[in-house]
């Protein structure tokens, strides 16, 4: 009877049986018990989840596989790793499906790190991994974009004979992308014999967070001759193109073409994507009447989309308003806040910069910390601002000294508006020297081979000075450097970078 609720998905009726069900005195079964389970991964109860835990474990089931295996899929759905992790570490047997879903969950929920793990401990104990889970394991390298845990993933998937349908080979043009080689997504992408228009619109998107939208814009007429059509997702990876390109005009015909050509309506990404595309242009004017005129519901993300344009702009009036209505969706947020008091510092305002710092501290607001990891040897580095934790790290601030006298002869001046606080300009110059980003490229200059590329990733946007002493280590070094960032890609080499300081 359970089950069978729970196959028709009149999930109400499958709870309410099996509480009838316990009270009768009847002892759940192994055959009963994963479907129950199964309707509260479905349906994200996690509180319901953790009262037929209980029952399972009252029910001395904690040994069998199939029931642990519903417990660890539901806990993974619900996006509680940590219990989903403990039980599936206790399974004294793990099938592939039970592999799969954990590292499926590691994947999703913040910890690809983890999921590359679990991938190599999965083929130690002789599990044989299937699609499902190699798709998965392309999407984690994606995420933390490990270029050399890509070949070798890559070169499995080959050994192994996995065919490259649409769903995997989408994953790979996504994974190569995200990995800082636009290039090699672009073979990938090319070699695939089926695509569909979410490959289409990954590929899109590639050259666009890589600062390649005339390439991006150019794809969509190639996409419309295979007569596939776009749908949401092409035009947000288009117009995101146009954006960190300056294609404002290619920008506005395809907006405009959205709806009266291909009958896709605009929603509120596509007006982001337009209002970043105008603000970043200089035209906040225009951004703002797209904003005002709109019959969309507004979401942080627009208001950030504007509130970062003033930044670059220094449009203070209409900053405090774009942060207003940012706050008022997300008073936790503390970047609204950080952004809005470096915007009054940077016009000098330091008396507003500081009411803002206050109010953050009288709610016990703390900003996201940076992080920039680096991947050598197959292993990934991970460091903060200031950090002294790595093992090289004296070996790290040393070459950071020697690089920055090296790059000053060469013309660099470190630009402290980037430590956007009133305090001396010494204690400036100390903060700007061990931000995350000069840490990483320093250790990837004295732990990778003379010419090779280094390629780090931070998860929070680069700073001005911070792109600027990347631009003059690739001059001085002859070494190209790419940057991935939580907005795009930078790719610096002999000086000059792939965003032409359109960022």
């Amino acid at each position: 009877m359970v089950g069978g609720y729970a196959k028709a998905g009149d999930f109400m009726n499958c709870f309410r049986t099996f509480k009838e069900y316990l009270r009768s005195g009847v002892r759940p079964d192994t055959y009963t018990l994963p479907f129950v389970i199964r309707v509260c991964r479905d349906t994200m109860d996690l509180q319901m989840g953790r009262l037929i835990h209980n029952v399972v474990y009252k029910c001395g089931l904690l040994l069998d596989d199939f029931v642990v295996a519903a417990l660890v899929d539901m806990y993974s759905k619900c996006k509680v790793i940590g219990d989903a992790k403990q039980l599936f570490d206790g399974m004294p047997k793990r099938d592939v499906v039970t592999w799969t879903v954990m590292i499926g969950a590691c994947t999703e929920c913040g910890d690809p790190t983890e999921a590359l793990v679990l991938f190599d401990q999965m083929r130690e104990e002789g599990v044989v991994p299937d699609k499902v889970a190699v798709v998965n394991v392309v999407n984690a390298c994606a995420k933390i974009g490990a270029m050399h845990k890509a070949k070798l993933v890559h070169e499995y998937i080959v050994k192994n004979k996995f065919s490259f349908d649409v769903i995997l080979g989408t994953a790979m043009v996504d994974m190569y992308a995200k990995c800082g080689s636009v290039d090699v997504a672009r073979e990938v992408f090319d070699g695939l014999r089926e695509k569909n228009v979410i490959t289409w619109s990954a590929m899109i998107a590639a050259y666009g967070y890589h600062g390649q939208g005339n390439k991006a814009v150019n794809m969509f007429p190639m996409m419309l001759r295979t007569g596939i059509l776009p749908n949401k997702i092409t035009f947000v990876s288009l117009l995101y193109a146009c954006s960190h390109s300056g294609l404002v005009e290619e920008g506005k015909q395809l907006f405009n073409s959205m709806q009266k050509e291909y009958g896709v309506k605009p929603d509120i990404k596509h007006f982001t994507c337009m209002v970043d595309l105008l603000g970043r242009a200089g035209k906040i004017d225009d951004s703002f009447k797209l904003i005002e005129d709109m019959a969309v519901e507004k979401d942080e993300g627009l208001w950030g989309a504007l509130l970062g344009a003033c930044r670059i702009h220094g449009r203070v009036e209409l900053a405090e308003m774009a942060a207003k209505s940012l706050i008022e969706l997300q008073p936790e947020n503390a970047g609204h806040y950080v952004l809005l008091s470096n915007i009054y510092a940077k016009a000098g305002k330091w008396k507003d910069m500081a009411k803002i710092r206050e109010l953050m501290s009288h709610q016990k607001l703390k900003k996201v910390p940076g992080w920039t990891w680096i991947e050598v040897d197959n292993k990934i580095h991970r460091f903060s601002v200031g950090d002294h934790t790595h093992p090289l790290s004296k070996e790290i601030y040393e070459k950071l000294k020697y690089l920055l006298k090296e790059l000053e002869i060469s013309g660099y001046v470190p630009d402290t508006n980037f430590v956007l606080h009133d305090i001396d300009e010494e204690l400036k110059l100390g903060n700007l020297f061990s931000h995350s980003e000069k840490l990483a490229i320093a250790f990837g200059l004295i732990s990778t081979p003379e010419q090779s590329t280094i390629r780090i990733m931070k998860n929070l946007r680069v700073c001005g000075d911070c792109h600027t002493f990347c631009k003059f280590v690739s001059q001085v070094t002859s070494r190209v450097i790419i940057v991935r960032d939580a907005n795009r890609f930078h790719h610096f080499k002999e000086g000059a970078c792939s965003c032409k300081d359109y960022w």
